[in-house]
Order: structure tokens, then sequence, then C-alpha cells
């Protein structure tokens, strides 16, 4: 396993987001209702940071156009081919590893 430990989860309660460099990628972290999401940090659009996006649960919107992204899925919407990429996320003994090598959706869905 190549997760990274981030940081520890006492310390990023619920509500909270990070922007991480992971490995030399820019990874936005989020802690929504105890669940924890990571995803690329760049809007695959037009390349702006999603970290300070407008999060509506699940959901975050990028600032620069509109584009909502789910953050457990990366998809704008169910089927389409723009999407961002996501990465699991676990919590070993309070520490919060994330997985940037194993992306869960690195491409568009065909």
């Amino acid at each position: 396993m190549s997760a990274v430990p981030v940081g520890l989860v006492a310390q990023f309660p619920p509500g909270s987001r990070w922007l991480l460099n992971v490995r030399g990628q820019d990874i936005a972290l989020f802690n929504v209702d105890g669940q924890l999401y990571a995803i690329d940090d760049r809007c695959p659009h037009a390349g702006s940071s999603l970290v300070s996006g407008r999060l509506d649960g699940k959901v975050i919107q990028c600032l620069a156009h509109g584009l909502r992204f789910d953050l457990a899925t990366g998809e704008f919407r169910p089927g389409s081919k723009l999407c961002v990429a996501t990465y699991p996320v676990s919590v070993v003994q309070g520490q919060i590893l994330v997985d940037v090598s194993a992306s869960i959706h690195r491409e568009a869905k065909e």
C-alpha cells in the first residue's frame, strides 16, 4: 500500500477542508459529516482550485465556472465524461492516509 499519512482525524473535524501536496500532487481533502473524501484539486475544465469551492453536501462547486463534482465519484454528472480524480482515504490509528497512486477515477468513463 502506498498511502501517505496526511494528518490526524482529531485535527480534521466535520466541515473541514485541507489543501495538501501529496507526492507532488495537489489534493483537496474534505470531511463531510465524518466521511473523508480526497480529490484532485484542479477542476478538469480549466484547472481552477476546487478546495475553496462552494460545498453543498458532498458536491463541490468550482468557483471559476460553476461546475459541480461529486466528491465520492468525481463525476460532473452521472455518466459524464467530465470528472475529477478521486483517491482512497483510510484512517489507521487516528491517522488519515491518502493513496494518490490508486486514483479511483483518473479518467472519464466511456
